[in-house]
């Protein structure tokens, strides 16, 4: 579930960068894993676990370069098991289509600049019937980790981009800024220099920060924090020989 709500007042307090073109060359295609868990405080004798697989490969939709980007996430159990699977524009990353499977459940979208509709042509699709028309462009909020990594990066710099999570509320700006740089130890043993990329804002009554590590130099989005009122979550990514869990499928 997303959390982020922009945040008007930080964005009049600094200059702000509207993002409308990424980077998509920074992108590269493979197989990405990560481990996350959520814990509360109130209870700091469990942790909540899930494991996401997030791969990126380049293909050609109706005579058109477009990234397609599959997700699978393992949770203790079937019922926090989920697939997505997005199709973008390697020009621009604009977003082409979505589906999500979760609980049994089939959700697809077809999405443009001008809007996003339910697909009739995928069969049990319980979005069929959704339409929300766009007054602007925007970026798919389910490849959040994949779009900062495509972000221009420096010291001082902050970026507004309008994200949006298909079949919920209409599209909305979210304010990302780069807070200095830090240089973190990965499960590797490698030390990697990061820009620290952070986000905070409030949901009815909760406050919430979120803070991003992207490598300067690959452009690799390598951790994440965040701090949602008593809750923690970290998420954070597994080196590249981890055996790929649907390999054993």
């Amino acid at each position: 579930m997303v959390l982020l709500v922009a945040a008007p007042a930080a964005a009049r307090a600094q200059h702000v960068d509207t993002v409308k073109h990424l980077s998509t060359a920074y992108l590269k295609p493979g197989l990405r894993q990560y481990f996350i868990y959520m814990q509360d405080t109130a209870s700091k004798k469990t942790l909540v676990f899930w494991y996401w697989l997030r791969r990126v490969d380049l293909e050609t939709r109706d005579g058109v370069p477009v990234f397609h980007i599959s997700q699978h996430w393992y949770g203790q159990d079937t019922a926090m098991y989920r697939e997505v699977y997005s199709v973008n524009k390697v020009a621009d990353f604009a977003p082409v289509y979505h589906e999500e499977i979760k609980r049994g459940k089939v959700f697809a979208y077809n999405w443009d600049d001008q809007g996003i509709k339910g697909a009739d042509t995928v069969w049990g699709n319980t979005a069929h019937d959704f339409s929300l028309a766009f007054t602007r462009p925007n970026l798919n909020w389910n490849l959040d980790i994949e779009t900062f990594e495509m972000l221009p990066l420096a010291e001082g710099r902050a970026f507004a981009i309008n994200f949006y999570d298909a079949g919920l509320d209409p599209p909305q700006y979210v304010v990302y800024s780069v807070k200095g740089s830090e240089v973190i130890q990965t499960l590797g043993g490698a030390e990697v220099d990061c820009w620290k990329l952070v986000t905070e804002g409030h949901v009815k009554d909760m406050h919430y920060t979120e803070t991003y590590w992207i490598s300067k130099k690959k452009h690799e989005f390598l951790k994440e924090e965040d701090h949602y009122g008593a809750s923690f979550r970290l998420k954070i990514l597994m080196p590249v020989a981890t055996p790929d869990p649907l390999s054993h499928t």
